[in-house]
Parts: C-alpha cells; structure tokens; sequence
C-alpha cells in the first residue's frame, strides 16, 4: 500500500513541474511580447513626432529613452521571476 502510494505522489509531483514549465513558458512569452509592443510604440511615436517636426528631431529623441529604459528594466524583472518560479 505505501508503494503505491509513493509512486502517486511521485507522478503529482512531476505532473506540477511541468505546470511550473508551463507556467514559466507562458510568463516569458507575454513579458516578451509586451516589451516588444512597448518599444514598437515608443519607437513608432518617436518616428512619427519627428517626421512632423524635423527641427526638434533631439528633444523628441531624449524623453523616450528614460521611459524605454524602465519599460526593459521591467521585462528583464518579469523574466528573472518567471525563471525563479520555474526552479521552485
């Protein structure tokens, strides 16, 4: 009876590591693809305020770095998470 048992909770426990996987899969995906939608945006509006007003090409171009740089410091954070929570 305890060996039967044992092999239960032995297939319970592989069968949540691969929710883990799953769950770490999917949480990289989505902080991928919203980093990349972020930056396409900020990328796209710079393009877009500069096409409109040439002159002001280097104040257009200073402001979204700072926001770009957060917005990568944030998907960085969610990937180390979702790694983290992948080994636990």
């Amino acid at each position: 009876m305890l060996n039967m048992l044992a092999l239960l909770q032995e297939g319970a426990a592989s069968a949540a590591s691969g929710y883990a996987l799953l769950g770490a899969g999917i949480g990289i995906g989505l902080a991928i693809l919203g980093a990349g939608l972020g930056l396409g945006r900020i990328g796209g509006s710079i393009a877009d305020g500069i096409a409109r007003q040439p002159e002001a090409a280097k104040e257009i171009a200073q402001g979204p770095f700072i926001i770009a740089i957060l917005l990568e410091g944030a998907t960085i954070i969610a990937l180390v998470f979702a790694l983290l929570f992948k080994l636990l």
